[in-house]
């Protein structure tokens, strides 16, 4: 099993950037969707959760109008669409899947991606 994500990289504020995430040795339609992202010297958050069985997701209000999660199932990849970056986006951004969604928070992480680096700064 391995999630590969792609697409980070440096943005002005203000800026779009689509990161993704390719799945491999599982099919991502069985899972719960997560993104997470972790700034420099702090935890590692949760910002979104796409719940495997009615297909809704729950952002943290950190993002909520802003990043849009989706994935493409025929592609076995998961997507994340981050308008209107600002500096406090700066983060390395994960892909992962779960077992299910509880309170719009991932739950029982199955797999992780590597991570990729999201820096916004003019």
């Amino acid at each position: 099993v391995q999630l590969q994500a792609s697409g980070g990289g440096l943005v002005q504020p203000g800026g779009s950037l689509q990161l993704s995430c390719a799945a491999s040795g599982i099919a991502l339609d069985d899972y719960a969707l997560a993104w997470f992202r972790q700034a420099p010297g702090e935890e590692r958050v949760g910002i979104s959760c796409r719940s495997s069985t009615d297909r809704r997701t729950v952002y943290a209000d950190s993002v909520k109008g802003r990043f849009t999660s989706s994935s493409d199932n025929v592609k076995n990849m998961m997507y994340l669409q981050m308008n209107s970056l600002q500096p406090e986006d700066t983060a390395v951004y994960y892909c992962a899947t779960a077992r299910t969604c509880i309170g719009g928070r991932p739950n029982f992480i199955t797999s992780w991606g590597q991570g990729t680096q999201v820096t916004v700064s003019s």
